[in-house]
């Protein structure tokens, strides 16, 4: 199934509203730039709470790894 959005020129939306390409033009781009974040934006709350949780399954892992390291070495070495 093809997009019909896709098929219509840039200008079409501008002439739809009665305005000038350029202005619509601007007002996306200013649009799409407030969505970025700032590259020393501080974290949202959720954001902040997600890496807290991330930073401790991080650290789960690694305890786990490190177990897993350990009884690999344990059993290579014993020769049953």
């Amino acid at each position: 199934m093809t997009n019909p959005d896709r098929s219509r020129s840039r200008n079409d939306p501008a002439r739809e509203l009665e305005l000038n390409s350029e202005t619509l033009r601007g007002w996306v781009k200013k649009y799409q730039k407030q969505q970025e974040p700032a590259p020393d934006a501080e974290l949202t709350v959720n954001e902040r709470a997600r890496l807290k949780e991330l930073e401790r399954r991080n650290r789960e892992l690694e305890m786990e790894v490190a177990f897993l390291k350990k009884a690999a070495a344990y059993f290579a070495k014993d020769p049953r």
